[in-house]
């Protein structure tokens, strides 16, 4: 747990609270009942139900990961009970329970099972557990304003003796290990502390004058110093980002929950605290001897800063600064708008530019991503099939579902985003009156009070105001639109040069100069290990052959194909050369022929001019800091 001085989250409006006695309040209970079975016992009590007959909802989704997700899937067993006795519940919808009608306070009781890993669900067995409320927490209806009151049982099995709790939510009077009673506001509040149980290391820092802690589960042997260290500075940037000089954020205290695994990599944000997985691999590991100096940070740990860096940010830019749509989150449907690109991909462009602005990397390592993003986007045919306010609106339905065609027919509003921030930022500092920095602190003075939601032309007005003009052709082409990023001439005005070169290997992620051959010609789609065709792209010499994603490739004018002829093809055939492909589709076996198409100049990587004018060499420092480039 973080060390609490105050009962509750700064921001919270009073609007926002409720002032209800201690009969209005509703207590949960949760317990790690069964380890071995991986379920999770949640009881609800309500003091003064309807008499006609309380309704329990549990929501469809979780705040920050846009799809409907149906948490009541994975309960296994309800029951109810007044004063002892039980009472009839029925089911009314797929996400809905009713009680039959009656006075006096009700316990419903909810068996969930509890096998999600991933940082939206929730998990438990003799090893750990950790939960989202939206997963576990029956809301009543009717009553989603009124103080909540929350019990954290410690499990019996005695595998877990020694668990801890870590989570944000307000203390009540939990033990020293954590467990015990804790209080919300309201639901929404309830459902936006993450709980993590378990073995977990904990270390602690300060930043902003407030209390911050990083609790790493899956891992050992980790540099918890420098970890610390390197969080903090970000988080400091961060806050005086926002505030300016001696800030404090808009939370009492913070806590970064990272599960290290064999694979992985994401993470969800909440009000004052975010839930994180990566790879082991992504976490500084300890050294057995003295150093003189930190290692330089790999491309490994970089990742991981920049995601706890992106999940910092979301606590200003989208937990209180949010669309107007999500201002009463309505948790049984979808929540429409066309701004995620603001919320996910302009954070995206600050969650590594931080990283550079605050000293962990220099201007060169983050030249290095840029070139690395505008890459990954080149190499998207659905740049053009999508525009950024359609990929926005269609996250329920594209983002977390995407499939062999995904490439050819949408693009990421965190990837595009980004770079269109990154668009936004460089012309407006072109032009010498704002920036997309005085646009964000703008944008959250004027909705960072979680009562008034950004509308959908909000945050374009804001931007307009402090440049002094109409940006309506700008957002007509990059957001409502698929016209191409102006990057290499918004660059060029900075003195840096964008270079389009073709791929050296299928690994080649673009940033540097090519390190070995680059390519010839281009196949035009991607293969699983199994050598069955993952994408093939639109309009490539894989597709004008009738090549289909699920193609299992068999040979190539007659020779077993291998992961490595495959390779080969980019580098030892020519543009024009024509090749028979075997490949079984539905285990019949077919022949294509591939006219096998120039290798595109699809990867960048950006250098600063020698000679630049001061001008130039102003604007840069302005947007990068004053780190040097090297």
């Amino acid at each position: 747990m973080i060390p609490e001085s105050h009962s509750g989250d700064r921001a919270q409006p009073e609007s926002l609270t409720p002032a209800g006695s201690a009969s209005d309040s509703i207590h949960y209970r949760i317990a790690a009942a069964h380890l071995h079975a991986h379920r999770f016992e949640v009881s609800c009590t309500v003091a003064r139900p309807d008499p006609a007959g309380q309704r329990w909802r549990l929501p469809t989704w979780i705040p920050g990961s846009y799809l409907i997700r149906e948490f009541a899937r994975h309960v296994i067993a309800i029951r109810a009970e007044r004063e002892g006795n039980p009472v009839a519940i029925a089911k009314e919808a797929k996400d809905v329970w009713r009680v039959a009608p009656g006075t006096g306070p009700i316990t419903v009781t909810i068996e969930v099972f509890a096998f999600d890993l991933s940082v939206r669900g929730a998990y438990v067995d003799t090893e750990r557990g950790f939960f989202n409320g939206a997963c576990v927490f029956l809301c009543p209806e009717g009553l989603e304003s009124s103080p909540c009151t929350l019990d954290i049982m410690p499990p019996d099995d005695p595998a877990a003796a020694d668990w801890r709790v870590a989570t944000t939510l307000a203390r009540s009077d939990a033990t020293e290990r954590g467990f015990g009673r804790y209080r919300a506001v309201n639901y929404d509040e309830l459902i936006d502390h993450p709980v993590e149980m378990g073995r977990f290391e904990l270390a602690h820092f300060e930043a902003g004058h407030v209390p911050h802690a990083i609790a790493i589960s899956g891992a050992r042997c980790i540099a918890v110093g420098r970890l610390t260290d390197d969080i903090a500075r970000v988080c400091r940037w961060q806050i005086e980002f926002f505030g300016g000089t001696g800030a404090k954020p808009p939370f009492e205290r913070y806590l970064f929950l990272v599960r290290a695994t064999d694979h992985g990599h994401g993470g969800l944000e909440h009000r004052s605290s975010t839930s994180l997985i990566c790879s082991r691999s992504e976490l500084p590991r300890a050294s057995p001897e003295p150093e003189p100096a930190a290692p330089a940070i790999d491309d490994d740990y970089l990742r991981f800063l920049g995601l706890a860096s992106h999940e910092y940010f979301h606590a200003w830019n989208v937990k209180r600064v949010k669309p107007a749509a999500f201002v009463r989150y309505d948790l049984a449907h979808e929540a429409y708008t066309r701004q995620l690109w603001i919320f996910e991909g302009v954070t995206s462009y600050y969650d590594d530019l931080a990283l550079v602005r605050c000293g962990l990397i220099d201007a060169s390592r983050y030249l290095e991503l840029v070139a690395r993003s505008i890459t990954t986007l080149l190499r998207t045919p659905g740049r053009a099939a999508q525009s950024l306010g359609d990929s926005s609106f269609d996250a329920w339905i594209k983002h977390y579902r995407p499939d062999v065609d995904t490439p050819n027919a949408a693009v990421s509003y965190y990837l595009k985003g980004s770079l269109v921030a990154l668009a936004l930022d460089l012309t407006l500092r072109r032009e010498g009156r704002t920036s997309l920095d005085d646009v964000m602190r703008a944008v959250w003075r004027r909705y960072g009070d979680q009562a008034t939601g950004v509308p959908e032309d909000g945050f374009r007005a804001v931007a307009e105001e402090l440049a002094g003009r109409s940006l309506a052709p700008f957002f007509r082409d990059y957001v409502d639109g698929t016209a191409e990023l102006p990057l290499a001439g918004l660059l060029d005005a900075l003195g840096i040069e964008l270079h389009l070169r073709s791929a050296a290997g299928a690994t080649d992620k673009g940033g540097t100069p090519a390190s070995g051959p680059p390519a010839r010609c281009w196949f035009g789609a991607t293969v699983e290990a199994n050598l069955a065709l993952r994408h093939v792209f639109s309009g490539a010499p894989a597709e004008r052959a009738g090549l289909a994603p699920g193609d299992v490739l068999v040979a190539f004018d007659g020779i077993k194909a291998t992961p490595e002829s495959f390779a080969a093809l980019a580098s030892r055939r020519a543009p024009g050369e024509r090749i028979d492909v075997h490949v079984f589709r539905r285990e019949e076996l077919q022949t294509r022929t591939v006219e096998l198409a120039a290798a595109p100049q699809d990867t960048v990587w950006l250098s600063v001019r020698d000679e630049q004018s001061g001008h130039t060499s102003a604007l840069r420092r302005a947007w990068l800091g004053a780190w040097p480039v090297t």
